[in-house]
């Protein structure tokens, strides 16, 4: 297939695993980064290792200007798969974590994400073909006490995306959402979440996590979760009250 992945948040984690399944692909890819010197060590690396085709973006989506700054440097390039992966979580109670913190989690993890979409969407359906993995979050599947506003983003996330999947599918174009459970990234340092030791051995690789998302894509799936203990966890609190859900989330933070 013609055209480029636009992959945002791609110089770590699930993000960096993915631009390696594009290009092992010999898929051209398109890098956005906030660091111009991580891009360039990504980008040296890829070329090295697959032969592949790497172009870099260093922007900031957390400012109001950057998605389409973004959009303007790539427009001229047919981005036929675009991952919304670039996010941030931030660790406490509501009252009490910085508002600047709490304002930049929304401007990245939601109006960046809806932004990119609405400028990448009408060129995809022009054509008819098309690609978008949105990286939500087991948290999209319930509320998150100490990581209020994190949980409510992926939860707009999964929303989007599933609608999404609906609207566009006609028009050939397929859209996935994400939804892995905690993973071993620098995403958790990062927020200055802790883990409690009991929950740490269900953390998943950010590889694993990548290889789902990316086999999901390609088949079409609205919803990938990855690993065989996060996959029961949405039917089991399917059967549970809200009250209790709010519960068990709460149990399973440490502040």
């Amino acid at each position: 297939m013609e055209g480029y992945a636009l992959i945002t948040g791609a110089t770590s984690g699930i993000g960096l695993e993915l631009a390696r399944n594009f290009c092992r692909d010999k898929i051209p890819v398109i890098l956005a980064a906030r660091s111009e010197e991580r891009l360039q060590e990504l980008k040296k690396h890829l070329e090295e290792s697959y032969n592949a085709h790497v172009v870099t973006v260093a922007v900031d989506l957390a400012k109001e200007e950057g998605p389409e700054m973004l959009y303007q440097a790539v427009k001229d390039l047919p981005v036929v798969f675009l991952v919304n992966n670039a996010g941030i979580g931030t660790f406490g109670r509501l009252a009490n974590t910085a508002m600047a913190d709490e304002v930049q989690l929304v401007k990245l993890n939601i109006l960046a994400l809806l932004k990119l979409t609405k400028l990448f969407v009408p060129a995809m359906v022009e054509h008819r073909s098309g690609y978008i993995l949105n990286v939500a979050s087991m948290a999209a599947f319930m509320p998150g006490p100490v990581m209020a506003n994190y949980y409510a983003s992926k939860a707009y996330v999964l929303s989007l995306s599933e609608a999404l999947h609906e609207e566009l599918k006609s028009q050939g174009i397929r859209v996935t959402a994400l939804c892995p459970g905690p993973v071993r990234t620098n995403f958790q340092e990062r927020a200055g979440i802790q883990k409690k030791p009991s929950a740490q051995r269900f953390m998943l690789e950010a590889k694993a996590v990548a290889d789902e998302g990316y086999a999901g894509l390609w088949k079409g799936k609205a919803v990938v979760i990855p690993g065989t203990f996060s996959k029961v966890m949405p039917a089991l609190l399917g059967f549970l009250p809200r009250s209790l859900r709010r519960k068990a989330a709460w149990l399973s933070q440490k502040e």
